[in-house]
């Protein structure tokens, strides 16, 4: 599915503040639905309950973070959603933690801060990405942590 207007996405974040800019910016873009997740467990309860077509998850939150989140769901066995498209926000810049978070089964990486376009270009590329069929191809990566 690549038409945004017609996507159920969901944002995980414990900043109350950076769910609501995300939102205001993807209802901005047209996204049919938002839906947030303060916390992974939140997140997964909600993947358990409603079809998502896009997560959005930041990578630094507590008590459990965003990668343990996208391994959570990465996991063939139990998981609600092994190949959802994922985007990870986050403030870590450094080339081994962008490629941990890939070997993970994250589909796009957005470093903090983005802007707008910044955002429109993670989602296109997610989107472009897992149109292809890459994405059973990411979930499938072994995350050694």
């Amino acid at each position: 599915m690549d038409d945004i207007t017609r996507m159920r996405v969901l944002l995980v974040d414990d900043n109350a503040a950076l769910r609501g800019a995300l939102r205001v910016t993807l209802q901005a873009f047209g996204c049919a639905e938002v839906l947030e997740a303060d916390t992974v467990d939140r997140a997964l309860d909600v993947l358990k309950s409603k079809r998502v077509d896009l997560m959005v998850t930041d990578w630094k939150m507590k008590p459990r973070d965003g990668l343990d989140l996208v391994r959570t769901l990465r996991r063939p066995a139990g998981s609600p959603a092994p190949f959802l498209p994922i985007i990870m926000l986050s403030a870590y810049n450094q080339e081994d933690r962008i490629e941990e978070a890939r070997q993970c089964g994250v589909d796009t990486f957005l470093i903090k801060p983005f802007t707008a376009a910044s955002l429109a270009s993670a989602i296109q590329e997610t989107l472009s990405l897992t149109n292809r069929g890459d994405a059973d191809t990411v979930s499938t990566l072994a995350c050694t942590n």
